[in-house]
């Protein structure tokens, strides 16, 4: 049957994820199972559409295109809100927590290697498929994984490394969205706060409880658009000018740090004070937008396409990932409320992406109460200090004499 392929422009797409989470709401609060695992609302609306659109494409062969060129954008003005509201003197605060938290981090990139490699070994496949399955797309995501397809295709002649690794990351963002809840409530049973952290015991921030009423005014919110558009530009002249050398950064790491310094050093010099509750909303609705965009337009029947023995691989490195958040990342965290909050982060970045690790965090506090460390913790870890590690991580790995 030949294919029926329907376009959708820029608004139209723009709607759709609009509907995608009002959708997505309307299920995390009407379905129990999903209410009860603290299933984020994008995840929800989004993998039913994707679902919806593999029966329409099986059916009928339709193909529905959207138009992705706001997805991006989206994605680095969230960034930039997570910048903006980045305080230097909360950051030394918090030194200790991201210090642990990083090395929790460095072994999870080291096991989902090893499962990879290991696995790939024993089902007589290339190793490199398994390194691709590894932390070069589950804690890399979508960037990293066309980044490093692109080197083992030129330099190894691993043919198809491109589609191996978007199909590997886009399972990684799905389950990453599906088990960072699960885990954390069976966390939190297990703390000495099994009802979560009272709502009273400290003020939350605005991206741990995105529904709360906010006063802005339009000329706030005019003046937080020019930061976030002034982030934006910085950014990615920043991140052409790296471009090469040995301080290559992915863009949105770029523009995270231009937001620190910015309004940092606007507080210094006494010139502006950044209003957080205006960041902190245009950056909620940029995430769940970019969410919602990113798993609607999810083509299942590609993943499907995968072998079966990388489907295998991923799903023991989902399990691994569950297992590895329970028995070490809240170990050493201090097993407590907070350390499952950060465990249910570490399953959303460590499968998936950042925003997926924050819409992770967003649900647990939204459900039990605020937890600072953790939305001082994973943003940072998850949008900087992973980048550079993981590289580092790769780099180790493909000194072994199995890719020789």
């Amino acid at each position: 049957m030949e294919p029926v392929m329907l376009h959708l422009d820029t608004l139209a797409t723009l709607v759709a994820a609009t509907l995608v989470l009002l959708l997505g709401r309307k299920l995390v609060h009407s379905v129990s199972l999903l209410k009860k695992y603290t299933i984020p609302e994008p995840v929800a609306g989004g993998l039913l559409v994707a679902v919806a659109l593999l029966i329409l494409n099986q059916a009928f062969g339709l193909v529905i295109e959207f138009d992705m060129s706001l997805r991006d954008p989206l994605m680095l003005a969230f960034f930039a809100t997570i910048g903006l509201n980045a305080n230097l003197s909360s950051l030394r605060a918090g030194g200790r927590y991201l210090a642990i938290f990083l090395i929790a981090v460095v072994g999870l990139l080291l096991m989902q290697n090893a499962i990879g490699i290991v696995m790939a070994k024993l089902m007589g496949i290339d190793p490199l498929m398994g390194l691709l399955a590894g932390s070069i797309t589950l804690s890399g995501g979508h960037g990293t994984g066309a980044a490093w397809s692109k080197v083992f295709t030129e330099r190894y002649g691993f043919q198809n490394a491109t589609e191996v690794a978007l199909a590997c990351a886009t399972f990684g963002l799905v389950l990453g969205g599906l088990i960072g809840g699960p885990v954390a409530r069976y966390l939190i049973k297990h703390t000495t706060t099994p009802q979560g952290a009272p709502d009273d015991s400290s003020t939350p921030t605005a991206f741990e409880k995105p529904d709360t009423g906010r006063m802005i005014t339009s000329l706030v919110l005019i003046e937080t658009i020019a930061l976030i558009a002034i982030c934006l530009t910085a950014g990615r002249i920043v991140a052409q000018a790296l471009q090469g050398t040995a301080f290559e950064l992915p863009t949105f790491v770029c523009v995270l740090f231009i937001g620190v310094i910015l309004s940092n050093t606007l507080a210094l010099i006494g010139f502006y004070q950044v209003f957080e509750r205006a960041v902190s909303v245009l950056g909620n609705v940029s995430l769940s937008l970019f969410l919602a965009m990113a798993l609607m337009s999810l083509k299942l029947w590609e993943l499907a396409s995968l072998a079966l023995p990388m489907l295998v691989i991923l799903t023991v490195q989902a399990v691994a990932m569950a297992l590895y958040a329970a028995f070490v990342t809240f170990r050493i965290m201090g097993k407590n409320y907070d350390a499952a909050v950060l465990a249910a982060g570490h399953c959303g970045f460590g499968l998936g992406a950042t925003p997926t690790a924050i819409a992770n965090m967003q649900a647990i506090t939204e459900r039990f109460g605020p937890s600072h460390v953790a939305f001082l913790v994973v943003p940072m870890v998850g949008a900087f200090f992973i980048d550079i590690v993981n590289a580092l991580v790769i780099k180790l790995y493909l000194m072994l004499p199995v890719f020789g």
